[in-house]
């Protein structure tokens, strides 16, 4: 419950402070583009909740039980594993969203979430239930791999949810604030470039919380003026799919409906 507040919190002051000052100005429904991402997030929500979270702590239970993964090589406790497991099961959050970019079934489920033509803090929450099955799938296999605890990945989600609100809001932070905390973070600039829909941009800067493993990876890219950037996908433009329904529907249509 911590962490749902958490983000439900951040989620609307953030949401307030798009109003005060957005980036986009011209926004005149901001309520209506926001509620059918609120349903996605709530339905993700409870699929999470009922489906998921019982069998991810019996995962995380066994394998802190049989002292497997990385992690067990740190000890037990301590801040450097804490710290650990934050970063790699960051890595394998970046790694999970280059691939849903990459191959062509995932890329079906996750054009949900790029199909959004107005991106806003809730453009967070606007996750095809599909994606979010398959994520939670492969996390308990990736748990054990890491040998990540409750707490810390507790802890990671609680770090996790704020971020991702905040670098998909409309909120227009000054350059040279977000140059900064784009050095750690993921921030609203960086990530605008990864909504555009000139393709090269939206395969790039994949990173969840920090953005280093762009750069890393060689994803990285910025561009001078975000202000001009066209967000969503070529094709899903029209109202239809901006709809609750039409975001159910977006996966299991032809690869670019004309319609």
């Amino acid at each position: 419950m911590t962490k749902l507040w958490i983000e439900v919190i951040v989620l609307g002051f953030i949401f307030w402070l798009e109003g005060i000052f957005p980036l986009f100005e011209e926004r005149s429904q901001r309520i209506c583009h926001a509620w059918p991402n609120l349903a996605m997030g709530a339905i993700n929500g409870l699929l999470i909740g009922f489906l998921f979270s019982g069998i991810t702590v019996q995962v995380i239970q066994t394998a802190q039980a049989k002292e497997w993964g990385i992690l067990h090589m740190l000890g037990d406790s301590g801040w450097e594993r804490g710290l650990a497991a934050i970063l790699l099961f960051d890595l394998w959050m970046y790694l999970w969203h280059r691939a849903n970019h990459r191959i062509p079934f995932l890329w079906r489920f996750h054009r949900t979430h790029h199909s959004d033509t107005e991106l806003d803090s809730t453009s967070a929450l606007r996750f095809h239930f599909g994606e979010i099955a398959f994520s939670s799938v492969l996390r308990l296999i990736v748990i054990p791999l890491i040998g990540i605890s409750y707490i810390e990945l507790l802890v990671y989600e609680i770090l996790l949810q704020p971020v991702i609100i905040f670098h998909h809001s409309n909120v227009a932070l000054p350059e040279k604030i977000d140059r900064i905390l784009r050095a750690v973070i993921v921030t609203p600039n960086m990530h605008r470039v990864h909504h555009s829909q000139i393709q090269t941009e939206t395969d790039s800067n994949y990173s969840s919380i920090f953005s280093w493993w762009d750069r890393l990876a060689g994803t990285f890219k910025r561009r001078e003026d975000t202000k001009a950037i066209v967000f969503g996908l070529p094709y899903f433009r029209e109202p239809q799919w901006q709809s609750f329904a039409g975001m159910l529907r977006t996966p299991f249509t032809s690869s670019k409906p004309s319609s």
